[in-house]
C-alpha cells in the first residue's frame, strides 16, 4: 500500500503575439526558440503557432502571424487577449524600416494590445551594415510611442541564437506581470527599464 501525494502546479498561460513585416525572421527566430535548430522556413501564410515552457513557473504560447503586406490587414484578429506583443525587425532592411516602424506605430494604437508589453528584436546582427539596438530604439522612436507600457529592444540573431534567451526572458517576465496584473484586475504599471 502506498501513499499518493499529488502536488497541482499552477503554472501560468501566457499568450504572446509575434508580428514583424515578411522576411524579418519570425518563424526562424520561433523556431530556433522552440527546438534550437534552424529550419528552411517558407513565407507564412497565416500564423504558427508554438507552446514553450519556461523556467519562470509560465508557459507561453507564441502566435507568429505571417508579415505580407496581404496579411498585416488580419493582424488585429490577434490582438485580444494579448499577455505581451514581440515585434520583430530586419535590421538590414533599410529600404522598409519606416514601413516597419509604421506598422508598429499601427499596431501600438489598437485598444487591444493598450498597455501590453513589447520586446522589440533587431533581427539579423550577424548581418554587417544592420542597425544596432540604440539605432532601432531611436528610429522606432520607442521613448514616445511606448511610454504607457513595458518595453525593451533586444539585438538578436535568429540564426546562431544570439539574444534570444535574453529576449524571451524579458518576453515572459513582462508577460507574467501583465497576467497578474489582468487576473488581479488592476491597471499595468510601467516598470524600470532596468530589468
Amino acid at each position: 500500500m502506498g501513499l499518493l501525494s499529488s502536488k497541482q502546479s499552477k503554472v501560468k498561460q501566457a499568450q504572446i503575439l509575434m508580428l514583424g513585416l515578411d522576411s524579418a525572421g519570425k518563424s526562424t527566430l520561433l523556431y530556433k526558440l522552440k527546438f534550437n535548430d534552424v529550419f528552411l522556413t517558407l513565407p507564412t501564410i497565416g500564423f504558427n503557432v508554438e507552446m514553450i515552457d519556461t523556467q519562470q513557473n509560465i508557459a507561453i504560447t507564441v502566435w507568429d502571424v505571417g508579415g505580407q503586406q496581404k496579411m498585416r490587414t488580419f493582424w488585429c484578429n490577434y490582438f485580444e487577449n494579448v499577455d505581451a506583443l514581440v515585434y520583430v525587425v530586419d535590421s538590414t532592411d533599410k529600404q522598409r524600416l519606416e514601413v516597419s516602424k509604421k506598422e508598429f506605430e499601427c499596431i501600438l494604437k489598437n485598444e487591444f494590445v493598450k498597455n501590453v508589453p513589447v520586446v522589440l528584436l533587431a533581427n539579423k546582427q550577424d548581418i554587417p551594415g544592420a542597425l544596432n539596438a540604440e539605432e532601432i530604439t531611436r528610429k522606432f522612436n520607442m521613448q514616445k510611442h511606448c511610454s504607457d507600457r513595458n518595453w525593451y529592444v533586444q539585438p538578436c540573431c535568429a540564426i546562431t541564437g544570439e539574444g534570444l534567451a535574453e529576449a524571451f526572458r524579458k518576453i515572459t517576465t513582462f508577460a507574467n506581470n501583465c497576467k497578474t496584473s489582468k487576473e488581479e484586475g488592476f491597471t499595468i504599471f510601467k516598470q524600470d527599464e532596468k530589468l
